[in-house]
């Protein structure tokens, strides 16, 4: 069996505010110390920056090793994606992500939907990263989730891909 830790807000918290990197990575190297398979740093509420990814995940990765490292975003403020792909720069390669952008969190008020599976494979893929997901199959899924739901759903490949199937008839 492996075991993943969560730092869930290791960038903001609902009712702390801001998060300190050093109080972050002050979890962060606790868990580590408990030889977990892998240690997920969150951003539950959506608000960190690229900045901020690196200032904790750049001395986190001098804790952890970069595959034993996972990141797990919420795109509240719209900054998921490019907190993933600042993420990867520095070595991360795996993420957490939801078709559709579903998810929230109900102990974070505020929190928004994660990262979207179809929005992330669409970014990796056109920089010539294999993912190994078949994406138009995805997101038909999350089409279908859609319907399903009677709501629309964030990630913004499922939105152009809902266009195209209007298109097509």
């Amino acid at each position: 069996m492996k075991i993943r830790g969560y730092v869930s807000t290791a960038f903001g918290c609902p009712y702390e505010g801001k998060v300190a990197p050093k109080k972050a990575l002050k979890v962060i190297e606790r868990l580590a110390q408990w030889k977990l398979d892998q240690i997920s740093i969150g951003d539950t509420i959506g608000v960190a920056t690229p900045k901020d990814v690196e200032n904790v995940i750049h001395p986190a990765l001098k804790i952890l090793k970069a595959q034993k490292t996972a990141v797990h975003f919420h795109d509240t403020r719209g900054t998921a994606l490019a907190n993933a792909l600042k993420a990867y720069e520095m070595g991360v390669r795996i993420f957490d992500s939801s078709a559709g952008g579903l998810g929230g969190c109900p102990y974070a008020p505020g929190a928004s939907g994660n990262l979207a599976t179809e929005d992330l494979v669409y970014m990796f893929e056109g920089m010539g990263v294999k993912t190994g997901v078949k994406l138009e199959l995805l997101a038909d899924v999350s089409v279908e989730l859609s319907r399903r739901m009677g709501r629309a759903l964030l990630s913004k490949f499922v939105q152009a891909h809902q266009k195209s199937i209007r298109k097509r008839g």
